[in-house]
């Protein structure tokens, strides 16, 4: 298929979709089951009046949708005369879709290479994102190289060459302590040369302060600039869907400061959460681009608004 094809929303040409919509189900199973038990025990009481909307209000914000989306929710609902389950369901399913069926699609470009910058914190599965976004880019038959730009973490070069190497894919790196600015120029001048489709690079997930942090950041946007006028093609940031609304603070702040293209959301399993993705969604407008279903280099999946209502909602 190549790079330059797969600049469409959904792309996933790996030989293992419907494994992976398997694992995405068992990921929303904790936050999906929460819902049901929360919507059965609303409807039994009868009529859904201004108590029954304080409920789902409070079931709602409990799986980690924010105040001011689940408000956004309710009101809409309360226009509504819901007489069943099925008919509260389906409401609620669309109210959400609505809010995250936003284009999730890659950033097009024509020029090579194809930019990418990973962010976030450190801890949130960074690493094994780059792994799976690696393999996720060669599953689309293009090529790929790693650029190992976070020199500050001793053992953040050592885990990229280890994914790497299985991979087969070439890490352009220096050594610990090196500017990282210099380490992209290095690594994009290597993909010109050898014409390779894509460059993901890692980046540091916390230095001295956040402002050193962000910093380094913009210095890195501004040297792909100067290589390619419109790199980076795709600034992702990672974030950990157990951590809730710390998730979504750590999402305003690089996209104030740096500018996000999308989120891939990792951890997704590890609670009863899911609603996060509706949150960020609602309240930055930035896309969900992939969820991170698990350890391996092909748990990745490309996020699909309806799968996701319809495995979050049943």
């Amino acid at each position: 298929m190549g790079l330059f094809n797969i600049f469409k929303k959904g792309t996933d040409k790996s030989d293992n979709v419907e494994l992976k919509e398997e694992k995405l189900e068992k990921s929303l199973s904790n936050t999906s089951s929460k819902l049901i038990i929360g919507f059965n025990n609303i409807i039994k009481k009868g009529n859904i009046d201004n108590e029954a909307f304080e409920e789902l209000e409070d079931l709602l914000i409990t799986s980690d949708i924010s105040i001011n989306t689940t408000l956004k929710i309710v009101n809409s609902l309360k226009k509504e005369k819901i007489k069943n389950l099925n008919e509260l369901k389906a409401l609620i399913k669309d109210n959400i879709y609505k809010i995250i069926n936003i284009n999730n699609a890659l950033v097009p470009t024509n020029n090579r290479p194809y930019i990418v910058l990973v962010v976030g914190v450190n801890g949130v599965g960074k690493t094994t994102t780059i792994a799976k976004l690696t393999k996720f880019f060669l599953d689309n038959e293009s090529s790929v190289a790693i650029a190992a730009c976070d020199t500050f973490r001793a053992a953040a070069i050592e885990q990229l060459q280890i994914w790497a190497d299985r991979l087969n894919v070439h890490v352009v790196k220096q050594q610990h302590g090196s500017d990282p600015s210099a380490v992209l120029y290095d690594a994009i001048n290597y993909c010109k040369a050898r014409n390779v489709d894509v460059l993901i690079a890692d980046t540091a997930g916390r230095l001295h302060t956040k402002v050193n942090l962000m910093n380094e950041l913009k210095k890195l946007v501004n040297t792909s600039k100067k290589l390619i006028d419109d790199a980076p093609h795709e600034i992702l940031l990672v974030l950990d869907a157990t951590m809730g609304q710390n998730a979504l603070n750590q999402a305003y702040s690089f996209k104030n400061e740096i500018g996000i293209t999308g989120i891939v959301l990792t951890k997704l399993d590890g609670s009863a959460k899911g609603g996060i993705v509706v949150s960020i969604v609602d309240e930055l407008n930035i896309p969900i681009k992939f969820i991170g279903l698990g350890e391996k280099a092909d748990d990745l999946a490309a996020f699909n608004a309806e799968t996701y209502i319809n495995n979050i909602i049943k």
